[in-house]
């Protein structure tokens, strides 16, 4: 069996806990600065997206632990390791993103109409806190997608989503200064189907990891498994996701006059050629003598 885990692996963990730690300080200004327009306008929208700021930093510090507990060697109570409590993650973010688009949609149909009040300097703020969110989004997607990390591409989504509906809070804080109220209500909505859509992805993603759904081909495996010289039967052939990497189980059949040393060898090439050509981590191959 080859369990490997490499140190570009532990790198990659190190650089993703980087990410979260500077966009959770990020939040923490972004915070802030709501609070203190929301305090100064007495728009209750904006208040309530200091509120879901808030959410964010602890959308972010759970990241960071869940991170950190992901990237712990296998041990007695976990021998595939922990790669899945960063799968458990992106279930919890997309599940966050589910309550964010009810309360945003249930904040639009029963909007208070009271009269709130708005000027230059709290518009320049609320606009740098939407230039701040977009370019976190952007910047936490691109390494969500260099480092192949799950739980960075959902708290991107995240972020995306808090930049919808920080759009929708200055639209409706301006519009309900000028007396039209209807119109934040419909964008409101809007966004929320799409914060819908959002987390419907992230959900589809994690699912097959979290069930145990395969992860390569069982036919491809085995196809390349039968090109190994001395292979004489594929009995089996498992795969699932764990996390971002795969583990592959496999059963073989060899010839049995073969020593102990040489179906060894055999197992190793098949361990070796998986590893190369399907960038796997964790190659178990059982042999059994061929009947």
């Amino acid at each position: 069996m080859s369990t490997k885990v490499p140190d570009h692996s532990h790198q990659r963990d190190k650089k993703v806990q980087r990410i979260i730690l500077i966009e959770g300080t990020a939040n923490f200004v972004v915070l802030i600065a709501k609070l203190l327009v929301g305090i100064s306008t007495g728009s209750l929208a904006i208040l309530g997206d200091a509120i879901h700021s808030l959410t964010d930093i602890v959308n972010n510090i759970v990241a960071w632990f869940v991170l950190r507990l992901s990237s712990l060697p296998p041990d007695r109570e976990h021998p595939y390791g922990h790669r899945k409590f960063e799968t458990l993650a992106v279930f919890f973010l997309a599940s966050l993103l589910v309550v964010l688009a009810f309360e945003l949609a249930w904040h639009a149909i029963n909007k208070d109409d009271s009269e709130i009040v708005s000027s230059s300097w709290e518009l320049v703020i609320m606009l740098a806190v939407l230039a701040v969110n977009i370019s976190l989004a952007s910047w936490e997607r691109m390494w969500a997608r260099r480092l192949q990390s799950d739980i960075l591409l959902a708290d991107a989504s995240h972020t995306f989503a808090d930049v919808l509906t920080t759009i929708v809070v200055i639209i409706g804080w301006q519009l309900s200064a000028m007396g039209y109220l209807w119109l934040d209500r419909v964008c409101a909505i809007a966004v929320a189907g799409l914060i819908f859509y959002l987390a419907y992805s992230l959900f589809k993603k994690a699912k097959p990891i979290l069930v145990d759904e395969l992860a390569l081909d069982p036919e491809l495996l085995s196809n390349t498994i039968r090109s190994i010289e001395g292979v004489k039967q594929v009995k089996r052939v498992r795969s699932r996701w764990k996390g971002s990497d795969k583990a592959i189980d496999i059963i073989i059949a060899v010839d049995a006059k073969l020593s102990t040393d040489e179906s060894h060898k055999i197992a190793t090439e098949i361990e070796s050629l998986i590893e190369d050509k399907f960038a796997v981590l964790d190659v178990s191959v059982h042999v059994e003598p061929y009947q």
